[in-house]
């Protein structure tokens, strides 16, 4: 499983919008890295951003 879907993962089963910083905490990945992710997820339709700098999943 690729740091997407660890990504994707972690953001759906949390149940609330995140930021960055705690999905970096949650699934140890640098939080440069969690930055990139959630950019590509966004452009791809599959995340959304409810309020500024929190994160969930489009579904």
């Amino acid at each position: 499983m690729g740091n997407e879907e660890v990504v994707l993962e972690v953001m759906k089963k949390a149940g609330k919008p995140l930021k960055s910083a705690e999905i970096a905490e949650m699934t140890g990945i640098p939080k440069k890295e969690v930055d990139k992710i959630i950019k590509k997820l966004k452009k791809e339709g599959k995340i959304v951003s409810p309020k500024r700098c929190y994160y969930a999943p489009a579904e």
